[in-house]
């Protein structure tokens, strides 16, 4: 075989385990909560943790109202905050890093999470914004 035959070999093997790699994260992210409307995500905002998930610049320029934030960044040593009785509704700016969020609340065990469909960009309820 020649050299460049290997490379390519190899080439094609670390793209397939990268492809393998975004697929078992997008099937784990999908699994971890479920995803609501926003019709749906307002109708028992009153009951629930409603968490913010960007970073405090981002909250701070404009949130739904209610919203607690604790950006991913910090999620991993300030997730202790969310209560695991209440059910937890995540959202972020699309949907990304709410996704990460709720894998690692269901590694945590948290049972009731749920993720906003089209994130805060997607939101026409009501927000609070800095003045």
């Amino acid at each position: 075989m020649s050299g460049n035959l290997i490379v390519n070999i190899l080439l094609a093997l670390v793209l397939l385990g990268m492809i393998g790699y975004e697929v078992y994260g997008y099937f784990n992210r999908k699994r971890a909560a479920v995803e609501l409307s926003e019709e749906d995500f307002k109708k028992d905002m009153r009951k629930v943790q409603v968490i913010d998930v960007r970073e405090k610049a981002e909250f701070d320029a404009g949130h739904i109202l209610g919203a607690r934030n604790i950006p991913y960044s910090a999620f991993k040593t300030r997730m202790v905050e969310i209560r695991k009785d209440i059910p937890v509704y995540l959202y972020d700016q699309k949907k990304a890093m709410s996704g990460r969020a709720a894998v690692r609340l269901k590694k945590a065990g948290y049972t009731e999470i749920y993720r906003l469909k089209n994130g805060y960009q997607g939101w026409t309820g009501k927000v609070k914004k800095k003045s």
